[in-house]
């Protein structure tokens, strides 16, 4: 944990490509504050983390805690946000739980350990923004870092998985979900008002927007591959966004370090 924290959320060792994030409940019989790390999955607009205690027969004292009270807070390393979480039931949990272990048969070796069923908890992120750190500059570098680390994670996931399973096609969509959003709040938010306030801006914008549009054709080809072409679409998408994030930090940053006039 204190790794976690001294790195934005990375780690070494046998967890060095894991997703990894931190969550706080309230304990149900003191009602204090208690953090807990573990690995997470995306999932769309939600991220799942798993009550598994390493195939203990008892759950784990997170899960206690969030049953008692919901509410949670979600550390990323980049981003932190409150959250609630969502016990999966049913014919839900098992269909999920059946895709990580699809991704990971360590889970389905922990529930072969235990007679209890192994809990899937979905932490959903409650309206507004994940708390803000810093300038405007400093909050673009930290979504550009996340996207960056986000497809570094998936492109080691499809070069040692082989195949492309139901939760990576999961991660691969829901990065290029995020990267739609992301590029369309600054191509409809941002570049205008840094245009309208910087006009030397308007040619640099303009190669940015450009970058924006062939970006957006590789994530539409991506959301279609079949398994074979995945690897080298991922590469080609990360070569282009590596190039294009750097060109816009380069030169965007100097002009974001205070606050935009309304």
């Amino acid at each position: 944990m204190a790794e976690f924290k001294a790195n934005d959320g990375r780690v070494g060792g046998p967890f060095e490509n894991s997703r990894l994030l931190l969550l706080t409940t309230t304990g149900a019989r003191t009602g204090q504050p208690r953090t807990a790390i573990l690995g997470y999955y995306p999932d769309g607009d939600r991220v799942l983390v798993v009550g598994s205690a390493g195939g203990s027969p008892k759950h784990p004292d997170w899960y206690h805690n969030l049953l008692a009270n919901p509410e949670v807070g979600v550390d990323l390393g980049l981003f932190d946000y409150r959250a609630t979480a969502v016990v999966l039931r049913g014919t839900e949990r098992d269909e999920v739980f059946a895709r990580l272990v699809e991704a990971d048969p360590g889970w389905g070796e922990y529930q072969k350990q235990t007679t209890r069923t192994i809990p899937v908890v979905a932490l959903v992120q409650q309206p507004g923004p994940p708390a803000a750190r810093g300038s405007l500059a400093e909050m673009l570098k930290t979504i550009h870092s996340a996207f960056r680390r986000e497809l570094a994670l998936i492109r080691h996931e499809i070069a040692t998985s082989g195949t492309l399973g139901a939760q990576l096609r999961i991660n691969c969509l829901t990065v290029c979900q995020g990267l739609h959003y992301h590029h369309t709040g600054e191509s409809t938010g941002l570049f205008p008002a840094l245009v309208e306030q910087h006009p030397e801006l308007t040619d640099v914008i303009a190669v940015l927007q450009k970058e924006h549009d062939q970006i957006a054709v590789l994530l539409a080809e991506l959301e279609q591959l079949v398994d074979a072409d995945v690897l080298d679409q991922v590469d080609e998408l990360i070569a282009q966004l590596n190039a294009h994030l750097d060109r816009e930090e380069a030169a965007l940053l100097p002009y974001l370090e205070g606050p935009l006039r309304q």
